[in-house]
């Protein structure tokens, strides 16, 4: 038993070291946006290998505790959740990648514009992901709820992103492309929110035991 519970603890710390490169992941490519800066879209880009590597490396482990002991109760939904929150941590990364890709590609592009809400639903971004995981660390459902809150905020954000985008493209065919850019930024971030929404369920499930998936009472 205290075997198993010794595992059950790396297998957090392993989940704890995927949170802390994917969040670093999201914040380099969102300061490349912002800030035009083509180091961090490169850190990025370099450090995907690893959260490729780790994802396996949890599942692996995961398995393989389901696998060796038959954990119940808990130590179950633990290990279920962790499964998830894995795949979610992966695919932000990934969303993070083709941010980083996107602040590459504005680097030659001058936006006679300002960044439009894009800090601000990146801020809201963010600030999502960090209570997503800080939720699942400390295993607390009214952090996790607050997570599903702010979800509708971001969606706002996006659509206003999304009009006023489309207004500066139609006064200036020059601002197409920027814009275009911009527009897979936002929708990119949008993405990264939802996939914070899924960890936030996770540690729902984890400490309540309920799934809240679909069901609208999860935001209130």
């Amino acid at each position: 038993m205290r075997h198993f519970v010794e595992e059950l603890e790396q297998l957090k710390t392993k989940l704890l070291e995927m949170s802390s490169l994917v969040e670093a992941a999201i914040q380099r490519s969102i300061g490349a946006v912002i800030n035009k800066d083509r180091s961090a879209a490169e850190e990025v880009f370099r450090n995907e290998t690893r959260i490729n590597e780790i994802e396996l490396e949890i599942d692996e482990f995961a398995i393989n505790l389901l696998a060796l002991h038959q954990p119940m109760a808990a130590d179950l939904r633990l290990i279920i959740a962790a499964l998830k929150i894995n795949t979610d941590l992966e695919r932000m990364g990934d969303l993070a990648v083709n941010v980083a890709e996107r602040a590459q590609s504005l680097l030659n592009e001058p936006v006679s514009k300002p960044m439009i809400d894009i800090p601000h639903i990146a801020a809201l971004v963010q600030s999502m992901v960090r209570k997503a995981l800080d939720a699942f660390v400390a295993r607390d459902p009214d952090l996790a709820r607050s997570v599903l809150a702010s979800d509708d905020a971001v969606d706002s954000l996006r659509t206003a992103c999304y009009h006023e985008l489309v207004s500066f493209m139609e006064k200036d065919p020059r601002n197409i492309r920027p814009a275009l850019d911009l527009l897979a930024v936002t929708r990119n971030l949008e993405r990264i929110a939802d996939h914070s929404t899924n960890i936030a369920e996770d540690v729902l499930f984890l400490v309540k035991g309920v799934d809240v998936r679909h069901h609208a009472e999860a935001r209130r």
